[in-house]
């Protein structure tokens, strides 16, 4: 099954999210590579592609998992968490319906 994973960055970690970054998107194409990533990508914090120095405000990330404790412990581990870029991170069910 399918996993939304969604995360809150706390204001004014843009660094310590760059920094993160290499190991948080060798995450994700470990995922990519074995099939189980729909889509990932972070939420700029204004309404653009490349926001600058305004940053984002988190991440989605839909992928599957055999379980829900699963995929809550695949984000757990998440780079950007031990790097003090999250506030929060929410795991829930998804049903992919469309295209």
């Amino acid at each position: 099954m399918f996993y939304a994973i969604i995360a809150e960055d706390k204001p004014g970690t843009l660094q310590q999210r760059m920094d993160a970054r290499p190991a948080h998107l060798g995450r994700l194409t470990e995922l990519k590579d074995a099939g189980r990533l729909l889509i990932a990508g972070p939420h700029p914090a204004i309404d653009t592609e490349d926001p600058g120095e305004a940053g984002f405000t988190g991440s989605l990330v839909v992928a599957e998992f055999d379980s829900l404790s699963d995929a809550q412990a695949w984000a757990d581990l998440d780079p950007y968490i031990q790097a003090g870029v999250y506030a929060k991170v929410t795991v829930k069910p998804y049903k992919k319906v469309l295209p």
